[in-house]
């Protein structure tokens, strides 16, 4: 089990997803059923409904499913770096990431399997990680953050997405 992580091992960016995982919830039990809903709602799109975006200069759901994948990989990394010692990683630009990866032109069924072997993956490692390895840590995007708070960062920031793809987009 990854405990939660103190207010000192994350910068407020992070912060912000951390806190939308309850005290009382198993981070790992998020992170594995979060892969179900992200197959519910994105598998079973048509090309259309996958290329909507609900404003002008919006992501479409396919870009929204992209950035997932691709802050998964990044928290992901950063996680397995810091647990074997690696001291300081660059930040990264969601929006840079988003506009260069063609992410429009490919498969939602693509997309999605890609999402969910990154979390599959992602899952072994915070599964592996040994009490001491969770409070090792590292700066990333220039601020300090510990492993399990990046475990806890993946889980809240697909919750967030998750409520603002409901909200905005009416996926549920």
């Amino acid at each position: 089990m990854i405990s939660k992580p103190q207010p000192n091992e994350y910068a407020p960016q992070p912060g912000g997803y951390i806190k939308l995982i309850n005290d009382d919830e198993n981070v790992l039990e998020v992170l594995q059923a979060q892969t179900d809903i992200i197959h519910k709602l994105f598998y079973n799109l048509t090309h259309e409904q996958a290329m909507y975006a609900y404003a002008e200069g919006k992501w479409t759901l396919k870009q929204v499913l992209g950035h997932l994948t691709d802050t998964d990989r990044v928290f992901g990394f950063r996680a397995f770096c810091f647990s074997r010692g690696q001291a300081e990683l660059p930040g990264f630009d969601q929006d840079v990431y988003v506009n260069n990866a063609a992410y429009n032109e490919r498969d939602i069924q693509e997309l999605t399997d890609e999402f969910i072997a990154v979390r599959e993956a992602n899952l072994y490692f915070f599964r592996s990680v040994t009490d001491e390895q969770q409070t090792r840590h590292g700066i990333a995007s220039g601020y300090l953050i510990t492993v399990r708070a990046l475990a806890y960062a993946a889980a809240g920031h697909v919750r967030y997405h998750l409520n603002l793809l409901s909200e905005r987009y009416n996926l549920d």
